[in-house]
């Protein structure tokens, strides 16, 4: 054999050598491109899957019967700067941690009269707290009622009873929705059960 052989049998062995690095290259990086498009398909699935399942945290519809959020209510011991946030415009109160939401519960304040709005402002959970109570003046009744305002005047209480002591589901069924309150803070039977159960004398309630 020759020089010009020995060349030509050097270049045909180099040319099959690159061909199969480059199909074996492409395989390779078609399995791979494969794979990783594989996996990023299946956390991008997972991913949707897990945005489909997760629950609303409140109760849609409002059940006034029953607590506003299917969470569990906070242990207040574990949150000594606990406060209290109503809003008017919302028909909201929250339970708050410095600037944190802990929990928010469906309500329905004073109607918009001068006569029975809730009044705006900083206060603080007053002594004064019991299980029922009826006005005659007002012919209307609640359970777990707690003061917060002038000692009994103004309160967290129950959507209102009537007095055979039944709830009058025209006004719990605008729970939420609008204002409908003599100037209280109307609240959800398990919502005002807890808040008797657990907030404590002088804890600090913004009105606004």
């Amino acid at each position: 054999m020759n020089i010009f052989e020995e060349k030509s049998v050097y270049v045909l062995c180099a040319t099959v050598v690159a061909i199969g690095l480059i199909l074996v290259y492409g395989i390779n990086r078609t399995h791979t491109s494969e794979h990783v498009n594989a996996n990023v398909t299946k956390v991008e699935k997972s991913k949707s899957k897990a945005l489909k399942t997760k629950p609303k945290v409140m109760r849609t519809p409002i059940n006034w019967h029953k607590s506003s959020e299917i969470i569990p209510y906070p242990e207040v011991k574990k949150y000594p700067d606990m406060w209290i946030h109503v809003s008017l415009e919302k028909q909201r109160m929250y339970l708050m941690t410095q600037h944190k939401v802990l929990y928010t519960m469906y309500i329905s304040t004073g109607i918009h009269d001068k006569a029975h709005e809730t009044p705006r402002g900083t206060y603080h959970v007053q002594a004064e707290r019991g299980k029922y109570f009826y006005s005659e003046s007002e012919n209307e009744g609640a359970y777990y009622w707690v003061s917060w305002l002038n000692h009994g005047e103004f309160l967290f209480h129950s959507t209102p009873v009537d007095s055979q002591q039944h709830y009058i589901k025209s006004i719990a069924e605008n729970l939420g929705k609008k204002p409908t309150s003599h100037g209280c803070i109307h609240l959800s039977i398990a919502d005002s059960k807890w808040v008797y159960d657990n907030i404590p004398y002088g804890m600090k309630v913004v009105i606004d």
